[in-house]
């Protein structure tokens, strides 16, 4: 006897049940990766070579320190970082501007405050100084943004002439921001005239 052989078609054979998009569990490793990714693009990176030049990977060409320096002044958000061993070089390369303008006739910093700072270093207050810095360098963007937006429209000569002249706005900006730096100071003293003496008083001691 011949057995009756029945073929099924497509329609007869039964669909694999769709997940649900419920049932799709998100991956948060997978959502973190692809927002440092995202972080990473919007970041302008920048290669140091062997040779010392610079490629900005942006632009697809090579750069010099003054190209490096208008990023700065056009506060673009960069990194650069060795060709071969990705190692982030970015302060260098802004110690080194820095550098360059303190060599190119009208230097910020004289020997006395340079001295002072490298002295800092190793020091138990090195920590603290360099916040104070940074805070004190931050209020002064302040400050020059203020002034910058209340003297819009005037003349580079004007803007000189009232800078020279001291005016009541400059010396009250001026007053301010110093006061705001003794505040600063005085908070940091006392910060660490307490972690000396909880310090101390673990060694059953006194300041």
């Amino acid at each position: 006897m011949k057995r009756n052989t029945v073929q099924k078609t497509k329609s007869d054979i039964p669909a694999a049940p769709r997940r649900s998009a419920k049932a799709v569990k998100a991956d948060p490793a997978a959502d973190t990766a692809a927002t440092a990714a995202g972080a990473e693009q919007a970041l302008r990176i920048i290669k140091k070579y062997p040779n010392r030049r610079l490629y900005d990977t942006t632009t697809s060409s090579y750069i010099t320190l003054t190209d490096v320096r208008a990023l700065v002044m056009s506060r673009s958000s960069f990194a650069v970082r060795d060709a071969k061993t990705n190692e982030d070089l970015t302060r260098a390369i802004l110690l080194q501007i820095i550098l360059e303008e303190e060599a190119g006739g009208a230097p910020m910093f004289t020997e006395q405050v340079l001295a002072n700072i490298i002295r800092f270093y190793g020091n138990a207050m090195q920590g603290f100084m360099g916040t104070y810095l940074e805070k004190n360098v931050q209020t002064l963007m302040e400050l020059q943004s203020k002034l910058t937006e209340q003297s819009k429209g005037l003349s580079p000569e004007v803007w000189a002439q009232f800078l020279n002249q001291q005016s009541p706005l400059v010396q009250g900006a001026m007053g301010s921001y110093l006061e705001q730096s003794k505040q600063l100071f005085t908070q940091m003293q006392d910060q660490l005239q307490k972690q000396s003496t909880q310090m101390l008083s673990g060694f059953g001691l006194k300041l």
